[in-house]
């Protein structure tokens, strides 16, 4: 996927075989799988658009979720997607907080679950965001505010600030948002879900 260029999800993985393990490192075979990357193509946005809000709409009933489905244009620029997709939905209803959860956690794997269902129908990788009660949007601006004043006491100070674990999305709006700042530059340090963002006072 390194060599594509592309994230797990904008790819199609095939097991051709599955290997084997041998005995005493005798007679092992590798296994050996066919990546395929899912190639955006032109498509009626308008059709695209019906089949994930059908698609959203589904997998809430199964939850035995009672929500309605939105679409949306999140005007964030901070955002995961710079949010300007066609296929953007805010899913409204009471007691939701279970779709977000922690970190919006939950949230992330319902987005990440559409966009597979939707992309294999399709055939084409299709940029889908969703959101719940507005979190995203809320999230980002509050994200943004704090990278800034968290910057400013690191420029007080003198001294680096480690903000606390975050997802990758979450991440690149704390760096763009610091991006053009004079005094302080950000770095991601970590691995997996404790990897997080450091905002270093600028050397230079």
């Amino acid at each position: 996927m390194t060599q594509l260029n592309a994230s797990r999800d904008e790819v199609k993985v095939d097991v051709v075989s599955e290997g084997k393990s041998g005995l005493l490192g005798l007679g092992a075979e590798e296994a050996v799988i066919r990546v395929e990357r899912l190639v955006t193509v032109p498509e009626s946005e308008e059709n695209a658009s019906e089949i994930t809000r059908s698609i959203l709409e589904r997998l809430l009933e199964l939850m035995e979720i009672e929500a309605t489905v939105q679409p949306q244009t999140f005007q964030t620029t901070n955002g995961e997607e710079q949010a300007t997709s066609p296929f953007a939905f805010n899913v409204t209803g009471e007691d939701l907080g279970i779709l977000i959860g922690r970190r919006g956690q939950t949230l992330a794997t319902l987005q990440y679950m559409v966009r597979l269902i939707v992309s294999h129908q399709m055939k084409v990788w299709t940029p889908i965001v969703i959101d719940v009660e507005g979190y995203k949007q809320r999230r980002s601006e509050a994200l943004q505010t704090l990278a800034v004043r968290m910057a400013e006491q690191v420029r007080t100070r003198g001294t680096p600030f480690t903000l606390e674990p975050m997802p990758a999305y979450e991440r690149r709006i704390i760096h763009l948002a610091l991006a053009d700042h004079p005094n302080v530059t950000t770095q991601s340090i970590g691995e997996g879900d404790l990897r997080k963002v450091v905002i270093l006072p600028d050397k230079d």
